[in-house]
């Protein structure tokens, strides 16, 4: 077929995603729903691309396995994937597979939508001891990722979390909840037996600000209180409010929730009931991480060491010279994710981003370069929750169809020529047809375990599977 921009204005407007988490299943939504596609003025054909042999990215290995809103998320985008007009491959690393070349050559636009998956750094003395663990490689290793080691030492018995977001929270709840609990999620069997066998005691979270300021959201506060056996546990000293803070209660309903249904918690003071429990979840605030330091040189983690902070009105924080020292045989870093570089495009590492206008990737001068497309976080940075993502989309989009009778077209852009490259190359890509059938033999695990348990009461939904290589043998059976 011919490469003139005449000839691709005649067929339909071929478009890959790289990354199928939330961020690009949303694009590809959008777009197929967009008024050009329905106005009949463009016709789409969509590559969704994912490094994984499973689609959801995020949803699947970077949130707790027993956070409620999962499965929502999941059946919303189970059914934009199931209609049949959106092409998955799986198990296709960009970068090693496929080059941005091979992208070019097979369609007329690009958008990468690969997230971030990594631990924003903490520049303190002390990180680089054992057990001192970066929050986001827990969750990968609580979530089953493929390409993980299955073990994980949990043999501390207190353990802190450094921050005060929603991963920080997902993180301390994972390490100070029972492990027969987590029967009921999707947890996956190695991860059931190393939470089972945890001597964890005490989990405590710091935060640098206030309780006004805290970054989680209510409905991860709530989950809090809902583990057996684990009191929760605040110090009334951490309770400062400064004019911004009472400014944020008044005026943002959200903060005002999660700062009545801590102070309730304090007022309530849990761990002084008739029978305390065998855990304890304590939440410090106006605390900044100083250094983790070990015991005589022993290069392992035996506590970590705070400077108290007082806020200054503004809602920020200063330094009062107060330090606090913890003893601790655990440090896990939650202060948020940050985005990798990708093969052939610039990259803003202080951000962790694609650099970009509106999505509209930009080369080292600061120019679009045409047919390349960033939405998610890998294009505004990890903040916001997954619902944020839509608005990415929405705008990226808006920009790829006002950009597409510019682009520069696709040298072959039947679907079948990417397939049959994938083949000539041996990669064992994975379908959609595939997550079918690894979503039914992970449901089949779930069953039969209950059926074996039954005397237990315990029913487990599904099973997750953990090794890439069964993975793509079940997909590809």
């Amino acid at each position: 077929m011919s490469n003139s921009a005449e000839s691709a204005s005649q067929r339909p407007l071929r478009v890959a995603i790289v990354g199928a988490g939330p961020a690009g299943v949303y694009a590809a939504d959008i777009l197929t729903k967009s008024n050009e596609v329905k106005g009949g003025d463009v016709e789409v054909s969509i590559d969704l691309f994912e490094a994984y042999p499973a689609p959801y990215g995020l949803i699947r290995y970077g949130v707790a396995p027993d956070h409620p809103r999962i499965k929502g998320i999941v059946n919303a985008l189970h059914k934009v994937l199931d209609r049949g007009d959106i092409r998955f491959l799986g198990n296709v690393t960009y970068g090693r597979d496929l080059t941005l070349h091979d992208f070019r050559a097979f369609y007329d636009a690009v958008i990468f939508s690969t997230g971030a998956i990594r631990d924003a750094d903490l520049d303190i003395p002390g990180v680089e001891l054992e057990g001192s663990f970066g929050g986001a490689d827990f969750v990968s290793w609580y979530d089953g990722h493929p390409d993980v080691p299955r073990d994980w030492p949990l043999d501390a018995r207190e353990i802190a979390v450094i921050g005060n977001g929603n991963v920080a929270l997902d993180v301390a709840r994972m390490l100070v909840k029972h492990a027969d609990e987590l029967l009921v999620t999707e947890i996956p069997d190695n991860v059931y037996e190393g939470l089972k066998k945890s001597p964890v005691t005490d989990v405590h979270v710091f935060g640098r600000r206030g309780p006004a300021q805290v970054k989680f959201t209510p409905l991860e506060l709530r989950e809090l209180s809902h583990a057996r056996d684990v009191d929760i546990v605040l110090y009334p000293e951490d309770f400062e409010f400064d004019e911004a803070s009472d400014d944020a209660i008044r005026s943002n309903n959200q903060t005002k929730t999660m700062v009545n249904t801590m102070t309730n918690w304090l007022v309530e003071e849990h761990a002084e009931a008739e029978q305390p429990s065998s855990r304890r979840l304590h939440l410090h605030f106006l605390h900044s991480p100083v250094e983790i330091y070990d015991d005589g040189g022993s290069g392992k983690v035996a506590g970590i060491k705070f400077e108290r902070m007082q806020l200054d009105g503004t809602g920020n924080v200063k330094g009062t010279g107060e330090f606090i020292d913890y003893p601790v045989q655990a440090v896990y870093r939650a202060i948020g994710y940050h985005g990798s570089p990708l093969d052939e495009l610039e990259y803003d590492a202080k951000r962790g981003v694609i650099p970009n206008e509106g999505g509209r990737v930009l080369d080292a001068y600061g120019n679009p370069v045409p047919g390349i497309y960033a939405t998610g976080w890998i294009k505004r940075g990890p903040v916001g929750l997954i619902g944020h993502t839509k608005g990415d989309a929405l705008e990226t989009i808006g920009f790829l169809l006002e950009d597409r009778l510019t682009l520069p077209p696709a040298k072959n852009p039947d679907p079948q020529a990417i397939i049959d490259l994938l083949e000539e190359r041996g990669i064992e890509y994975t379908t959609w047809e595939g997550w079918n059938r690894l979503n039914s033999h992970e449901a089949a695990l779930g069953a039969a375990w209950s059926e074996s348990a039954a005397a237990d009461g315990v029913v487990r939904e599904r099973i997750k599977v953990v090794p890439r290589e069964e993975m793509i043998d079940i997909s590809r059976a």
